[in-house]
């Protein structure tokens, strides 16, 4: 599943002109307890957000290369050959 972020159809939901909000209080009482409610809001201010801080960020994290090649180097980095071939099969089974 591919979730695009940049598809504006997505922050239109709820947005519509002529859309109706059911509102419980609205109902008579018996109705009322017996209706599921649910609220959409736009998240796109904290999604864009998130997109330009991940846009930001550096495409290799340098730390993180750094920390392997010291563990490689030291002998430290230890590899489990069956672990790696088990999550091979995994992956195609």
């Amino acid at each position: 599943m591919r979730i695009d972020l940049y598809n504006s159809s997505a922050s239109q939901i709820g947005s519509e002109p002529n859309s109706k909000r059911v509102n419980a209080q609205n109902l008579p009482s018996t109705e009322a307890d017996s209706v599921d409610r649910t609220t959409l809001t736009s998240g796109s201010g904290s999604v864009s957000a998130l997109v330009s801080q991940a846009m930001s960020s550096p495409e290799i994290r340098q730390d993180k290369v750094q920390s392997l090649q010291q563990a490689i180097s030291s002998g430290q980095y230890k590899l489990d050959p069956d672990q790696i071939a088990g999550a091979m099969i995994d992956e195609h089974a």
